[in-house]
């Protein structure tokens, strides 16, 4: 039997996940760090570590894969080759030939083993593809909603991973959009109008080289840039998070549970987002024209209350800007695949790149 393998790899965190040739996901690892902060060589051999203890653990090892492909964030070269990259932070990771250093770990020359990159914006939207479409089989796959597109009307889709930044990728008649050099899907840094920032301040917050872009109002490094303003006001002069020791960063994660218990500051902070995110899914679907738009990432842990107001905004800014004939957006929906999206999508490709 023949094994296949994705990886994603995070700035803290790494996930890999098992596939069988049946197309059949089989293991996804639970969070493990990879030291991203000590360079590209500990994570390489960390991730190798944990791919060869897994394999033990199915009584197989790496001279039955396949083939691997390793998801990072981006900018890179379609052959792995990093830029620099706000996520891994280490000198060594710009210009770093991760691809390549990977498959070097893991081959021997009786027994090489083939290795591929994708980014992981782009490794998001195809492992929620495959799973909605259910061309891998996933048994803990969380149940479908009802009211979002069937497996048979499925062609297209974009996905926008709101986390620290803001990532996004595009899967088009059930392949990845990769682009000319590899770098399709970086709608967090579209710019946005000045009338999607609430302040000044807001729109003031520098993503790359440029302020005024998707990433500087949706992503937590915008919400970590605004709570700091909003507890600077007088309104808020009062809020408990002033009170409370941390850095803003700290603060800004308790913000998701402050908005399931009411929070005002947290409510607002979270609908000035939903409403931006509609102007990006808008801009998107003027391009792309596209079967759904999938919103991944860190929201997808709200309350079930705060979710649905936050779809509802979204979808409301986008009606609210689009033009004559695009108001119909396809579809928003919430990632069925949460966390896990990305390394999904990377074993799907590992599929791919064996079939091609």
């Amino acid at each position: 039997m023949s094994f296949f393998i994705g990886i994603d790899v995070g700035g803290t965190t790494s996930t890999v996940a098992i596939g069988n040739d049946k197309r059949e996901i089989i293991r996804i690892t639970d969070q493990f760090s990879t030291r991203a902060n000590e360079g590209p060589s500990a994570t390489i051999e960390d991730i190798a570590t944990n791919i060869e203890a897994e394999l033990a653990k199915l009584g197989t090892s790496v001279k039955e894969v396949a083939s691997v492909v390793i998801a990072t964030p981006g900018p890179a070269t379609l052959d792995g080759v990093l830029g620099p990259s706000p996520n891994l932070r280490h000198p060594e990771w710009v210009n770093c030939g991760i691809r390549q250093r990977l498959q070097d770990r893991l081959s021997t020359s009786q027994s090489p083993t083939p290795v591929a990159y994708l980014g992981d914006g782009q490794a998001a939207a195809l492992g929620e593809y495959v799973v909605r479409s259910k061309r891998l089989a996933w048994p803990d796959a969380p149940r479908l909603d009802p009211n979002d597109p069937q497996p048979n009307q499925l062609d297209s889709l974009f996905f926008l991973a709101v986390g620290t930044g803001l990532g996004g990728g595009e899967v088009r008649d059930g392949k990845v959009v990769r682009g000319r050099k590899g770098r399709a899907g970086h709608a967090g840094h579209v710019f946005l109008p000045y009338d999607a920032f609430r302040y000044e301040h807001d729109r003031k917050l520098m993503v790359g080289r440029a302020d005024s872009a998707a990433e500087s109002a949706i992503s937590l490094t915008a919400l970590t840039h605004q709570l700091g303003y909003r507890l600077s006001l007088p309104q808020w002069q009062d809020h408990p998070l002033n009170d409370q020791d941390g850095t803003i960063k700290d603060k800004a994660r308790k913000l998701r549970e402050l908005a399931a218990d009411g929070d005002e500051l947290a409510m607002e902070l979270f609908d000035d987002q939903a409403a931006a995110l509609g102007i990006v899914l808008l801009t998107v679907n003027y391009i792309g024209d596209l079967d759904l738009l999938v919103i991944g990432g860190g929201v997808c842990d709200l309350s079930p209350d705060l979710r649905k107001r936050y779809l509802q905004i979204a979808e409301e800014s986008y009606e609210k800007h689009a033009l004559h004939g695009f108001e119909n957006s396809g579809g928003f929906a919430f990632s069925q695949c949460g966390d896990q999206a990305s390394v999904i999508g990377a074993l799907a490709e590992a599929y791919q790149v064996v079939s091609s």
